[in-house]
């Protein structure tokens, strides 16, 4: 047998045994642990949408956070901030859960303190000191979602404030303190 063919031959029994470890394992420890985190999203004001795998192997990925940051940027005066990438990962565990086969629509994520002010001026459901100002929050709905279904999917993760605006057609997810409310009321 040539070195080539051994070569080969090992590599390829060398496949063979990492393969039969991988579907040994059972299938939960499998789902458990991952190798990508992906979030869809579409920005309803800018009609800008974006498919990202943000984390692979372990690590954040730079670029695709930055594309993000873009596309959840204050459309009213174009300022990017970064979004905060537990928010991310929050609306990553959402879709698994409640099995979107669409992006989310995003209604507001990142807000200038100018813009907040503006917003607050004209409306009580708008916090002074507004998360989305932080890169924290993020405002969205699922249009293959039921808005309820959605609302309760968030609250049940418990990993910060879910408020429900259910005139409005939009859920607010932030990774702030839990807490959750209605139409503005905090409960």
């Amino acid at each position: 047998m040539t070195p080539t063919n051994r070569r080969h031959l090992l590599k390829l029994g060398l496949g063979l045994t990492a393969s039969a470890a991988t579907t040994s394992l059972a299938p939960s420890v499998l789902a458990a642990a991952p190798s990508q985190r992906r979030v869809a999203l579409h920005n309803l004001h800018t009609n800008e949408s974006l498919q990202a795998v943000y984390w692979q192997n372990g690590r954040y990925i730079p670029g695709e956070l930055s594309a993000v940051n873009h596309v959840l940027r204050d459309y009213r005066s174009g300022d990017v901030h970064p979004m905060d990438p537990r928010l991310l990962d929050l609306l990553n565990d959402v879709a698994l859960r409640v099995n979107t086969r669409g992006p989310f629509h995003v209604i507001s994520g990142y807000r200038s303190p100018k813009t907040n002010a503006m917003m607050h001026a004209h409306s009580n459901g708008v916090a002074k000191q507004s998360l989305h100002m932080q890169g924290l929050a993020i405002d969205i709905r699922l249009p293959d979602v039921d808005l309820a279904h959605l609302h309760q999917t968030a609250l049940k993760l418990g990993r910060g404030g879910v408020g429900y605006y259910p005139t409005d057609n939009f859920v607010h997810m932030d990774v702030g303190p839990v807490r959750h409310w209605q139409g503005g009321e905090t409960t």
